[in-house]
């Protein structure tokens, strides 16, 4: 064989072994990337969108995250009803996300129409949870919008590139833990689905919860292992099977590596029948070998990647390159970056200076690829 001529070898693929296979890659939509590109003249902003998402040209995005109702990177807080109450979801409207959203995702459409969408909430309806607010820290005194420096940040956090925020185990359920909330809220899912299949948006996946084990400061709800089990196994999964059996249902986005939490909520009996996958996102990446080993029968995705502190630099893309290399390397088929292009800093509506894979100046109106975003298509071209 002509490995046996040579010397040294530094790489060795083994063809006939399978490892897992890749679905694709994708990044979420948001509002301030929205913003972001309309800050550019339409001829730069179509290159962008063919660059992103035309199927073989760039980073071939095709599986994408949608938030349902404000995230960290929305204009503001808010959610589709918040009429408190509102059990029938009357008063149900996604007239926001006609105005940003929407139009963002339907240009992406127009370069790849065969694009999937899976979605995640950060927070519920204020009303539907304990502190009738959209965060889980609800200091009634800050302004609505309340700065990152009013958030405890980890000891070196910014060197060793972990979350900002800590995680905790909730003593208690964010969510109302009442059948009229938990049941509700399973519909206010259905719903959203229905509004944006109606828009010609397909949802092919839903997660119950972003990140239930950070308390933020901006739109978050966090909630116990009994909590996850309840809601998830008998009101979201019956819910979505009866409304939307093509809707599969996963379990995430996982951001702890509290391992022992997590194998609580897989361990139950009623897991093999609620879910089809598990999502991994920062801290969570750190448990996904072990759990994969003991649950193989699940499908693993990676479901955000590290966002950064607005640098846009090269130790930014090595960073990436290597959750790339891990996540990949443990198993997971997708893999979701955060926000694809933001302006001027990577400022969020909460304060925190992110990074993106394009960075648009809004003085000059031009719009840089960044190092992150080279490191990005190397995999996903």
């Amino acid at each position: 064989a002509l490995a046996d001529t040579i010397p040294n070898i530094d790489i060795t693929i083994l063809t006939e072994k399978h490892q897992q296979q890749i679905d694709g890659f994708g990044a979420c939509f948001n509002e301030l990337g929205w913003l972001s590109l309309s800050k550019l003249e339409p001829s730069v902003r179509e290159e962008i969108m063919e660059e992103l998402f035309f199927p073989g040209v760039g980073a071939n995005f095709t599986i994408c995250r949608m938030p349902v109702g404000a995230n960290d990177f929305s204009r503001d807080w808010y959610s589709y009803d918040e009429v408190d109450g509102d059990f029938t979801m009357e008063h149900f409207t996604i007239a926001n996300d006609q105005q940003t959203l929407i139009p963002f995702i339907k240009a992406a459409q127009q370069y790849n129409p065969d694009m999937t969408f899976w979605m995640s909430p950060w927070s519920p309806p204020s009303w539907m949870k304990i502190n009738h607010y959209y965060s889980v820290r609800s200091d009634r005194n800050q302004n609505q919008m309340s700065p990152l420096s009013d958030v405890a940040l980890y000891e070196d956090s910014k060197e060793k590139n972990t979350q900002v925020f800590p995680q905790q185990l909730a003593v208690n359920d964010y969510f109302i833990q009442d059948p009229r909330y938990l049941q509700t809220y399973a519909n206010y899912f259905c719903k959203f689905i229905d509004a944006y299949k109606e828009q010609g948006i397909p949802i092919s996946m839903i997660m119950f919860q972003n990140e239930s084990w950070s308390y933020t400061n901006y739109p978050g709800c966090a909630w116990t292992a009994e909590g996850i089990i309840r809601f998830n196994a008998e009101y979201l999964a019956p819910t979505l099977k009866k409304q939307h059996p093509e809707v599969k249902l996963y379990l995430g986005t996982i951001n702890t590596n509290r391992y022992e939490v997590i194998d609580q909520v897989l361990s139950d009996p009623r897991m093999p029948e609620t879910i089809e996958g598990v999502g991994f996102q920062w801290e969570g990446g750190q448990i996904l070998p072990k759990l994969r080993a003991k649950y193989p029968q699940y499908k693993y995705v990676q479901t955000e990647s590290e966002c950064g502190w607005g640098s846009f630099d090269w130790k930014a893309a090595e960073h990436t390159f290597g959750l790339m290399n891990h996540y990949l390397g443990n198993g997971c088929e997708e893999y979701t970056f955060w926000n694809a292009i933001l302006y001027d800093g990577g400022f969020s509506g909460w304060g925190w200076k992110q990074n993106a894979l394009i960075h648009v100046d809004s003085k000059t109106g031009t719009a840089t690829y960044t190092p992150e975003y080279y490191a990005v298509k190397h995999y996903s071209h």
